[in-house]
């Protein structure tokens, strides 16, 4: 099975993470910078264009160097038609062999508040779908399962930074794509009032 890393550095959304993620075995909490993280890929959760000019981003970009912003914004124009959804995911090389890749998954278009939204459920279950079931688009590993390369990953919080979510409503949204993808525990639902009620 995957193994989750959730690293952040502002504590109240770790001790978010706690309260929703404490219980599984796969999943390590931490408090402090993601680039400390034992793992096969960091998750970008920024924007549907690739801009990495800020939070999270900002610190990959100083750490990976400005190349792979470049390569962020081609995979997305070669293999996403100029704009990679919310809701979707893809990986690319980082050129760096502590942690070899970058997974982007969106969690807003543009910058903009994420408060009433489910984005971070979205974006979570774009990363682990991609993990389970994706295949390199591009690159060294190209058409490879990502799940060859993808053994450990290291997630920040999901819109708590510039989206305004609130640490717990982000830590719950994340565990329920836990749940549906990793656990398999996702049911299709019967109706509208079930997929407005599960929405």
């Amino acid at each position: 099975m995957i193994q989750i890393v959730l690293c952040d550095l502002n504590i109240v959304v770790v001790r978010a993470w706690e309260k929703f993620c404490g219980d599984l075995d796969f999943v390590s909490i931490r408090r402090g910078s993601i680039l400390d993280v034992t793992c096969d890929a960091v998750v970008s959760p920024a924007n549907s264009f690739g801009f990495m000019d800020g939070g999270v981003d900002a610190v990959y970009l100083n750490y990976f160097g400005a190349a792979l912003e470049a390569r962020v914004q081609r995979t997305i124009l070669t293999h996403h038609a100029g704009e990679l959804v919310v809701g979707n995911a893809d990986i690319v090389e980082t050129g760096n062999s502590k942690i070899p890749f970058l997974i982007i998954a969106p969690t807003m278009r543009v910058p903009m508040l994420l408060r009433e939204s489910v984005n971070a459920y979205l974006a979570a279950r774009a990363v682990f779908l991609l993990v389970q079931q994706g295949r390199f688009a591009a690159g060294s590993y190209r058409d490879e399962p990502v799940a060859s390369r993808v053994k450990t990953i290291a997630l920040p919080g999901f819109g708590t930074g510039v989206g305004q979510m609130g640490p717990n409503t982000s830590a719950h949204q994340m565990r329920q794509a836990i749940d549906d993808v990793i656990l398999g525990e996702y049911t299709f639902p019967q109706s509208w009032v079930a997929a407005s009620q599960r929405h």
